[in-house]
């Protein structure tokens, strides 16, 4: 994530962190598209979670920039305090999709055609789908096989839809960014596996 536009570069790790916010345990957390505006996502198993209208850059894409990446990234922080920082005016920093580690449900934050500002490159940023992931780099347990597979259902339906090839060039990690100085989704993700899921899903 990151909050381009010629904004002072800060961290993603740092503004994921923002202030401490009570985790909501996953027992209270709203059933999919309750409260949710629907008909708005891109995908349909998505539950629409707008993110603040000042942290991503309205667009028209694919017409006003190609969408031809898939970035792959780890919150360091849970999914409802993630879902806070987007929704957040003041954090200026989304991503398109957010993915629960305990059962792979779907967050959709930012449209498609719109620009999140997740990647930490303007050129990245305007012309990928970011989709974080719940979790630590350092703490594989978060990496279920309910997020990994359906993270990779989503990763494929973006491929599908923009034509994107469904390999490791097009489908990247956030540390794979030039210019970044972060490591996600880190070593402990299983792109063997990843990529397997996306290319049968």
């Amino acid at each position: 994530m990151d909050m381009d536009r010629e904004r002072p570069r800060l961290s993603r790790r740092w503004l994921l962190k923002g202030a401490a916010l009570a985790a909501v345990p996953y027992a209270l957390l709203p059933e999919p598209s309750a409260g949710a505006q629907t008909g708005s996502v891109d995908y349909p198993a998505a539950e629409w979670q707008p993110a603040s209208t000042s942290n991503y850059t309205a667009s028209s894409r694919p017409g006003s920039y190609g969408i031809d990446h898939v970035v792959i990234h780890v919150t360091q922080e849970t999914y409802a305090n993630t879902l806070s920082i987007f929704q957040n005016p003041q954090k200026q920093v989304s991503a398109h999709y957010l993915v629960r580690s305990a059962d792979g449900h779907i967050a959709q934050c930012v449209h498609e055609s719109d620009i999140a500002w997740h990647a930490g490159n303007w050129d990245y940023n305007t012309r990928s789908i970011g989709i974080e992931h719940e979790g630590w780099v350092d703490q594989p347990s978060y990496f279920t096989n309910a997020l990994y597979e359906q993270s990779a259902k989503l990763t494929a339906a973006i491929c599908d839809k923009y034509g994107i090839p469904k390999d490791r060039d097009h489908i990247i990690g956030h540390y794979q960014v030039p210019g970044t100085d972060h490591t996600d989704p880190g070593a402990n993700w299983d792109w063997v596996r990843y990529m397997r899921l996306v290319h049968f899903a």
